[in-house]
């Protein structure tokens, strides 16, 4: 009698579960759709625009895109009429700064922040720019590290996804790990401890739990310094041009990193720049590489066997250049040169490429697609160029299908520009219609109905 009564209950419980889920699926298909009309749609995917399209979204996904000819509008639908626009997906941006707000050194630079800025005053501003960023139809973020200012992406992130504050997706990387004489505060005197912009670590040991507590605390992909500055070295009777930068971790420590983050589900980007460090960075396992200066050629063979993305971040280096007849000033060309030259030969070779920016070492009040002619003229076609933005950067982030596609199944992330940004790339620096999750956040091309 017990066992029946046991079985009577788990039956009762099964069908309790089978009806509430019944239950929540009907009220989803009867939630209201919204149809958008594009007149023209770049999907993300393809490498040919279509035209006159119909894209159904019901709460936060897209349920449908089909032909207008053919496509069925339910009644009572709203319907967004972007038919003398281009459509896209959001946009994604996979290397950015939230906490940094290009600063200016006659203000203080980069230290001021960590010495006088309170955290609340850098979460306000770091406010400000996920808002900056949403405008312009960047609906996601890779976030590459707050600065100094510790977990605060995690926070930013929880009030975006709370509906507290507007902004992007946000995947997040927290603090950032270099090692003892490789990342500021610099320049201090040796008896006086100064705040540093990441986490400090020396040996495999540390490297390790310095991973196992940023991913404790939210992050979503670490972030290693495998070289620090760079500047153009002076032989004994003269310059000879070399651009050289500092190396950082070790292998083995950056191996420790990059095993127990895998071990975590999660991915390792490694800011490198060329030389010691970007050999070390490949060889120890890194899953992108963010700038990436210098690539020889063995280092981009290596990049294709082992899967190794390239984030470049190619227009921060062209700001704020010194004058031309300082050693400064042959750095800044030197490092734009040679970028160009690894650009070409990435893209050549066919080396997974995400877009990425490096906002935050550039303003936030400039156009974050700022990036995109860059890549054109570097090498890359328009499409390329827009799919680096939108479906390749979800494949680096794991989120292929949901992310930087208009298709069924994926988020309601969608853009929309006037005039053909395959004719004028520069066009994506004026998105006029914004989505996000379903939810209409800037609306400035739709016909009016």
């Amino acid at each position: 009698m017990k066992g029946w009564m046991v079985l009577l209950g788990a039956l009762l419980l099964v069908l309790g579960l089978a009806c509430a889920t019944w239950a929540q699926d009907k009220a989803a298909a009867a939630a209201p759709v919204t149809v958008i009309r594009a007149g023209v749609l770049i999907d993300g995917t393809s490498n040919s625009p279509r035209r006159n399209q119909v894209i159904a979204v019901r709460n936060n996904q897209i349920i449908d895109v089909s032909d207008a000819v053919e496509a069925r509008i339910p009644a009572g639908a709203a319907v967004i009429d972007l038919s003398q626009a281009t459509v896209l997906p959001g946009l994604i941006d996979a290397h950015t700064h939230i906490f940094l707000q290009g600063e200016d050194p006659a203000e203080g630079g980069y230290d001021i922040q960590l010495l006088k800025y309170p955290l609340a005053y850098r979460a306000a501003r770091a406010t400000v720019s996920v808002r900056r960023a949403l405008e312009q139809g960047f609906t996601t973020l890779r976030d590459l590290e707050t600065e100094g200012a510790g977990y605060g992406d995690v926070g930013i992130k929880m009030a975006i996804e709370g509906g507290f504050i507007p902004g992007p997706r946000l995947f997040v990387s927290t603090r950032a790990i270099s090692t003892t004489g490789g990342y500021p505060l610099e320049g201090y005197a040796p008896e006086i401890e100064v705040p540093k912009g990441v986490q400090i670590v020396d040996g495999p040991v540390e490297a390790r739990k310095a991973a196992r507590e940023q991913l404790d605390h939210g992050a979503d992909w670490i972030k290693v310094y495998m070289t620090h500055r760079s500047w153009v070295r002076e032989s004994g009777v003269g310059k000879n041009g070399e651009l050289v930068s500092q190396p950082t971790l070790t292998v083995e420590e950056l191996r420790a990193i990059v095993d127990e983050t895998h071990g975590w589900g999660k991915k390792v980007a490694c800011h490198s720049y060329g030389g010691i460090g970007m050999q070390r960075a490949l060889d120890g396992g890194c899953d992108s590489i963010e700038h990436g200066l210098q690539l020889t050629d063995a280092q981009i063979a290596q990049m294709l066997r082992q899967g190794t993305w390239l984030c470049p971040t190619l227009s921060v280096y062209y700001t704020d250049w010194a004058a031309a007849d300082t050693p400064e000033g042959q750095r800044d060309r030197k490092r734009a040169s040679e970028h160009e030259v690894s650009f070409r030969k990435a893209v050549n070779a066919g080396v997974k490429i995400a877009f990425g920016t490096d906002m935050g070492g550039i303003p936030w009040t400039e156009p974050i697609a700022q990036e995109f002619p860059r890549m054109v003229e570097f090498g890359m076609t328009p499409m390329q160029a827009i799919q680096s933005a939108t479906s390749r950067a979800a494949e680096l982030l794991e989120m292929q299908g949901k992310l930087g596609v208009i298709a069924p199944g994926a988020y309601a992330d969608v853009v929309a520009v006037a005039g053909d940004p395959l004719g004028n790339i520069k066009i994506l620096e004026n998105v006029g219609f914004v989505m996000k999750d379903g939810k209409v956040f800037r609306n400035e091309l739709a016909v009016k109905q």
